[in-house]
C-alpha cells in the first residue's frame, strides 16, 4: 500500500486528487495541505511513501519544496504549466501530471510508483492472502492487530472484525514483517499498533493481550531498544 499526500494551493485541485485517489485500491491519501510548510512538519513526523506536489505555489515554489525532502520520498509534480517538466524530470520526480488530468493518467502514474517501490531491496509485504471458510482473504498487515492461536487455528484480529484460518503460529509467524513480534506462545502481536506496555501485557487500544514470562526479557527489550 503507497502512503501518499498532496499538496497544492488550490482547493479544487486536491479535491481532484482526492478524488481520484479514492478510486486506487494499492494507495492511501493520509492527508491533503493548502499550506506547505505545515505539510513539511507532518513529512518530518510520519512515514510517506509519495507526494503529489503542485509546483506554482506562493509561500515556495514544488521545485524548491521537493529538494528539501527525504532523498527516498517519491514525488509527482502537479501543474498547470508545461514548461516546469523539464526542471522536475532534473529533480528525478518520478512523474509530471498537467493540469486538468484524468483518472486514467493518474492510476498511471501511481502504478509507476508502486512498480518503483517493489523493486526496492529488503521491502517488506504489505499483505497476504489467507484461507477462510469463505475462500481467500486479502490481509493487510497495517491493519492487522494480533494473531492468536488455538488449536489448529490461528484468530487474525483486525481493527474492527475477527478472521479465522486454519494454520499453525508458526506459519502466519513466517509470512507477517518483521514489525510482528510474540509475546506469548499463542500470540503474536504488531509492535506498530501497541501504546502502552506493562510487565503482562500489551495494550492496543482498548484490547490487550498477554505477556508470558518466557517472552518477557525479549518483549521488554524490544520496546526499550
Amino acid at each position: 500500500m503507497i502512503k501518499a499526500i498532496a499538496i497544492d494551493d488550490e482547493k479544487m485541485a486536491l479535491e481532484v486528487i482526492k478524488a481520484h485517489a479514492s478510486k486506487v485500491p494499492f494507495l492511501v491519501l493520509e492527508e491533503i495541505f493548502m499550506d506547505a510548510i505545515e505539510a513539511l512538519e507532518y513529512i518530518k513526523e510520519n512515514e510517506i511513501d509519495l507526494i503529489f506536489l503542485d509546483i506554482n505555489m506562493p509561500d515556495i515554489s514544488g521545485i524548491d519544496f521537493a529538494g528539501l525532502l527525504p532523498k527516498e520520498t517519491l514525488v509527482i509534480f502537479t501543474t498547470a504549466y508545461s514548461d516546469f517538466a523539464v526542471k522536475g524530470f532534473e529533480l528525478d520526480a518520478l512523474d509530471y501530471l498537467l493540469k486538468p488530468f484524468n483518472l486514467s493518467r493518474f492510476i498511471k502514474a501511481c502504478q509507476k510508483a508502486q512498480e518503483w517501490l517493489d523493486l526496492q531491496p529488503g521491502k517488506e509485504p504489505e499483505f497476504t492472502f489467507i484461507k477462510t471458510g469463505e475462500g481467500q482473504i486479502r490481509l493487510i498487515f497495517d491493519q492487522l492487530l494480533f494473531c492468536e492461536a488455538s488449536g489448529n487455528y490461528v484468530t487474525f484480529q483486525l481493527e474492527n472484525e475477527k478472521v479465522m484460518s486454519r494454520m499453525t503460529l508458526a506459519e502466519v509467524e513466517n509470512i507477517l514483517p518483521s514489525f510482528f513480534i510474540r509475546s506469548h506462545r499463542s500470540f503474536l502481536v504488531n509492535s506498530k499498533k501497541v501504546n502502552k506496555v506493562e510487565k503482562h501485557l500489551l495494550h492496543l487500544g482498548d484490547k490487550s493481550v498477554p505477556v508470558s514470562l518466557s517472552y518477557m526479557d525479549q518483549v521488554m527489550d524490544y520496546f526499550q531498544s
